[in-house]
């Protein structure tokens, strides 16, 4: 099931042959009580360097490095993850994504990731910083089979603010999509022009230079844990968090990257023994 639904989706468009073009394709499999990485194919800058198990074997953590630290206009990163059944693979990255002010190319990053029955996988990257001018694509989509749990989240960063940089000119195009067994769960699609005015629209992001969304899909949530969630507050910014048919989102809008990624892991700290029995235990690499 999780390789028709990935072979059913789009290519990411080729990129000019000036761009860099990584790969990476991760395969996580279950064997007895322990999950390990069976799989890790790479061409290009991307690289994992080893598989880690802060929880012990039930749990395989994966770090994504990407060693150039930015991606410029006609870069294309295309990232692969399968959870195969019953596995429980966490990935993570070490630091931002920045995305570069480019001339005039689009750079893209495409991510899949498929989830097999009774699998867990944990998607829980740094932020993305688009900086003023940059033209980026991401899109992300996952597959889950029957029993599978799939946990994620995206930080994006417009503009350097603390530095006082603004969003002022370029695009960011994002897409999300999320299905179970064929289907479809949760998709988006937006479009944010630097320098819009709709960016400072109560609708959109309120000038605010910072928002992120977090998915929760597999199963339903408890009427308890929902509430538990929604009581969690949102440090500098807004915070909410909605229940639909097999999938929970929780958004976030405010001034720091930092702060929603603080607001998106006491969400994860609450959701994870509930509905993965097991304790959050935060990466190591989120401290370095």
């Amino acid at each position: 099931m999780i390789a028709s639904a990935l072979a059913g989706t789009a290519a990411s468009p080729s990129p000019p042959p000036t761009g860099w073009h990584a790969r990476l394709a991760l395969r996580f499999e279950r064997d007895a009580a322990r999950s390990w990485l069976a799989e890790c194919r790479h061409s290009g800058p991307l690289r994992v360097q080893k598989a880690l198990y802060p929880e012990g074997p039930e749990v395989c953590q994966a770090v994504i490095v990407h060693p150039p630290g930015g991606i410029v206009g006609g870069d294309a990163l295309d990232v692969s993850v399968v959870a195969a059944p019953g596995a429980h693979a966490q990935v993570t990255t070490p630091g931002a994504a920045k995305w570069y002010r480019s001339a005039g190319a689009v750079a893209g990053a495409t991510t899949e990731l498929g989830v097999g029955a009774g699998a867990v996988l944990e998607w829980l990257p740094q932020e993305a910083i688009v900086f003023d001018g940059a033209r980026a694509t991401i899109a992300t989509r996952v597959a889950l089979d029957r029993g599978a749990w799939f946990v994620g989240w995206d930080v994006v960063a417009l503009g350097r603010a603390a530095a006082g940089e603004r969003f002022s000119s370029g695009c960011l195009r994002q897409s999300l999509e999320v299905r179970r067994e064929g289907t479809l769960l949760w998709c988006e699609r937006s479009v944010l022009d630097g320098g819009s005015p709709a960016l400072h629209s109560g609708a959109v992001l309120a000038g605010e230079p910072v928002f992120g969304t977090m998915i929760v899909a597999g199963g339903e949530v408890p009427d308890a844990l929902l509430g538990a969630c929604r009581a969690i507050a949102a440090e500098g910014g807004d915070g909410a968090v909605t229940r639909l048919p097999g999938v929970l989102v929780a958004r976030y809008r405010g001034r720091a990257a930092g702060m929603a990624r603080t607001y998106f892991a006491l969400l994860w700290r609450t959701l994870r023994p509930a509905l993965l029995g097991r304790d959050a235990v935060p990466p190591r690499i989120w401290n370095t």
